[in-house]
């Protein structure tokens, strides 16, 4: 498997152009220590060469991704100078100085943004180690006063992962229990299963001291072991000694050391490299499945934003006309799903588009349309006025026709109203839709613009066709109408009214029924004691009966139900500390109202509320107090002063206008939703799927139009180039089984022979197979000598027939009674030993 080093270097390339935004979990080896614990010197012993900054304080002030390549040629390359060959090592040290400056600057800061250096070499063997900076105390100079921290996690931003094996150097002159980096990888690995110990300045020990219990795993034990080292002193440095020589030194102090004699071939700098090779290798093949996944698994969370782009390169140069129409057709079909409420477009977080609308035709419009009909008071005071304007002149239905006129001019403002409502939704529709073409500031300034300006002129259009149909309907009363009651039925049913309600007035509209509900609303109950609970809100159903009031508007649980008998409104001055509108009922009788109390007041929160609810109550049959009308009317009560024939005439008309504007809400209801339909919103579709197109191009020309933000650039290259990288380095890795150099695994065993004992009638004795176990028999044969040592077959081999003889077989060593059932007597010649397999 040596070819799984030089492929995860592939994959390190492919995303080291990305920086830190990829934070992918490749396989390698982080080298982590405390400050001159000697790393870097481990790391040039491994080279060979001199090639890493050396000075006091912190050098390593960036990470140093070291990939090292078996080839026959020795040079460096940088990834950041691509192309460039440095065949001397002094200037790779040179570099790395430079490059480190030109990120953190002259003062001793550091960065987490790596340094990627490959070296390729005879002396090397092909492995990938991670430098990072030394482990600090106290800041130097004009570093900042948590270096210690940065540092700290910086390296445990890379230890931390899963795929990183630890190589943690300790100085042999320290107490290992104080160990730095031994202390950061047991916080990341506790078990020890990533971690390899690296023990150096060996030579440096006190006299009469060694780490022989360190390095054969006895003191602080680790998975993986521990090695020793031993690199070039400062003098050896100072006098440019080579490294080839240190290495000979080195191999022949393990040699000599009394300590460290027994275990010399498992020391020094050579066995080390080796040793790294053959576990970043195996880590590497055990941590491939998982990392495949994890690449799969991120192409699939970024595919999402690159759908526009990941079937072309960023080169294309079409790339702008295809993004350009993909952009207008997905707003399209975007709008079209807000409008229809299908598809991925709904919104969970709030009612918007086709949704908001439907609820303008069918519930915001004719309440509009029915909070016009509650002004009870003002309507019955301007049939009062017309009847006495036209009196004498014209026939009483002039009086109905001018009252029906004016009624239905004021549906003028609900009906253009909902026309506003509907284009404001409209604009916010297209708004929300716009939020994909973001990446296109442009694009996105025009469609929204091109758009808006369409709506607003198609509302002028449907405001034209709404104010027409208004007074096509003020143009003509039709009062033969089928639904129209007609002046004969207005009549009786006024003179029923009156025989029903003399004395007391209790009801204005005798078509109502007891279940009519007349409205729904909160209102506070304003007068109950502190003692009893307090002011509490409830909700309230008035019918032309009752009064009721539930704990809320699931109207599950009544409170109370009022009877509407004998009861009358009047107005209550607003109190100094509060900041409701108070109005309150009472009996005419003189009777409690509710419970104790003589007086149910009601509260709302502004004047608006009140007058509605008494509109409401006088729709009813709750009339306000004469004396309460007397003051609000401010002296002109006379015009209120009805003899018994004009009251007639009032009721009679009201009854008219009630039947015809129940006519023309019925038809304004039907006609207003369905012009607002066809001239805007099916228009406004339209435009946006056949014109929308075209006005793009005659605004701006299409590189104007396509020009992103720099943000917006960035972060869309930035996007492809990882969708490029995670799918160059899937690639890569679907090549391990051509690109890689596997080691056959050992072929299995051949028991063909075996199968042939079993199925002769007398069986072979298992003991007999047992000496090729490493398992040979002790005891010695009787009247012979010792048995010659005969090699054992290869793991191809096949054992031989087994010959018979008769005659008794020797006994067996009882081990062999347990593997098999007690034997039959077989026949052997008697020049082969007994218990010798062959």
């Amino acid at each position: 498997m040596e070819g799984l080093i030089p492929l995860v270097n592939r994959l390190q390339d492919a995303f080291a152009a990305l920086g830190q935004s990829c934070l992918l979990d490749l396989p390698q080896i982080a080298v982590v220590g405390g400050q001159s614990a000697g790393k870097s010197s481990v790391l040039e012993n491994c080279v060979s060469r001199d090639f890493l900054p050396r000075g006091s304080g912190i050098v390593t002030r960036r990470p140093l991704v070291l990939q090292l390549v078996t080839a026959k040629t020795e040079y460096a390359e940088f990834l950041h100078c691509k192309g460039r060959k440095f065949t001397d090592f002094d200037e790779v040290r040179q570099e790395i100085e430079v490059e480190t400056d030109r990120i953190t600057g002259m003062n001793k800061g550091i960065s987490s943004i790596p340094i990627n250096l490959r070296i390729y070499s005879p002396h090397v063997l092909s492995l990938t180690l991670i430098d990072l900076p030394g482990i600090t105390k106290v800041p130097v100079g004009d570093q900042p006063a948590d270096i210690e921290h940065q540092i700290r996690d910086m390296i445990m931003q890379f230890i931390s992962r899963e795929n990183c094996l630890i190589l943690a150097v300790t100085p042999a002159n320290t107490d290992l229990a104080n160990s730095d980096a031994l202390k950061l990888a047991k916080e990341v690995d506790p078990q020890g299963l990533r971690t390899i110990g690296v023990i150096t300045k060996l030579d440096l020990m006190d006299e009469g001291t060694d780490a022989r219990e360190i390095l054969e795993n006895k003191l602080l034990p680790l998975r993986r072991g521990y090695i020793g080292v031993v690199n070039r002193s400062q003098k050896d440095i100072d006098g440019k000694k080579d490294i080839k020589a240190a290495l000979l030194a080195e191999r022949k102090f393990f040699l000599s050391h009394p300590a460290y004699r027994h275990m010399a071939d498992r020391m020094g700098t050579p066995y080390l490299q080796k040793v790294l090779n053959q576990q970043l290798t195996n880590h590497i093949r055990d941590t491939l499945p998982g990392f495949r996944s994890k690449l799969q698994s991120q192409l699939l969370s970024i595919e999402h934003e690159v759908e526009v782009y990941k079937n072309f390169r960023p080169e294309d140069p079409t790339r702008k006309t295809k993004a350009l129409l993909q952009m207008v057709q997905q707003f399209s079909v975007d709008f079209e799903k807000r409008i229809e409420g299908s598809g991925d477009q709904v919104d969970t977080l709030e009612l918007s588009g086709g949704a908001k609308i439907n609820r303008i035709f069918h519930e915001r419009f004719p309440f509009e349309l029915v909070k016009m009909e509650f002004n009870e008071k003002e309507l019955r005071r301007e049939i009062s006025y017309a009847i006495k304007n036209i009196h004498g002149l014209f026939t009483p239905d002039m009086a109905f026709e001018a009252i029906v006129k004016k009624q239905i001019v004021k549906l003028k403002g609900p009906c253009l109203k909902s026309v506003d409502l509907v284009m404001q939704e409209l604009i916010n529709t297209v708004k929300k839709c716009t939020k994909k073409l973001a990446t296109y500031p442009r694009l996105c300034e025009e469609t929204e613009r091109i758009v808006a300006g369409y709506i607003r002129e198609r509302e002028e259009k449907t405001k034209d066709q709404v104010l027409l149909l208004i007074d096509i309907q003020v143009s003509y009363i039709n009062t033969n109408h089928e639904d129209f009651i007609g002046f004969a039925n207005a009549q009786q049913r006024s003179s029923q009214v009156n025989k029903s309600a003399v004395g007391n007035q209790t009801k204005l509209l005798p078509d109502c029924t007891s279940a009519q509900v007349i409205r729904k609303g909160w209102l506070t109950i304003n007068n109950i004691g502190i003692m009893k609970g307090g002011s509490k809100e409830y909700w309230f159903v008035l019918t032309a009966e009752s009064l009721s009031w539930y704990k809320d508007d699931e109207e599950k649980e009544k409170k109370y139900m009022l009877p509407l008998d004998n009861l009358k409104v009047r107005d209550v001055e607003k109190s100094f500390m509060s900041s409701k509108h108070i109005f309150a009922l009472f009996n005419t009788e003189q009777r409690n109202v509710y419970k104790d109390y003589r007086f149910l007041e009601l509260a709302c929160d502004s004047q608006e509320e009140v007058d509605s609810w008494k509109a409401s109550l006088l729709r009813a049959g709750v009339y306000p107090d004469k004396s309460s009308t007397e003051n609000d009317e401010n002296g002109q009560a006379d015009n209120f002063s009805m003899d018994p024939q004009l009251e007639r005439q009032v009721e009679t008309i009201r009854n008219l206008v009630d039947s015809y504007m129940s006519i023309i809400n019925k038809c304004i209801r039907d006609l207003i939703p369905k012009t607002i339909m066809h001239l805007m919103i099916n228009n406004v579709k339209e435009f946006i799927n056949a014109e929308l197109l075209a006005h793009l191009y005659s605004s701006e020309d299409q590189n104007t139009l396509m020009e992103e933000s720099a943000e917006q650039a960035q972060r869309r290259d930035e996007m492809l180039r990882m969708y490029q990288a995670l799918k160059e380095a899937l690639a890569i890795i679907g090549d391990i089984s051509t690109s890689t150099v596997s080691t056959p695994a050992p072929p299995p065993v051949d028991d063909s022979w075996l199968q042939q004992a079993r199925r002769s009638p007398p069986p072979s004795p298992s003991t007999q197979r047992r000496p090729t176990l490493n398992n040979p028999p002790t005891r010695p044969l009787s009247g012979r000598g010792p048995a010659p040592a005969i090699p054992s077959p290869g793991p191809q081999a096949g054992a031989p027939p087994v010959p018979f003889r008769p005659g008794p077989l020797p006994p067996f060593p009882s081990g062999g009674e347990a593997l098999g059932g007690p034997p039959q007597v077989p026949s052997r010649p008697t020049r082969a030993p007994p218990s010798v397999p062959r």
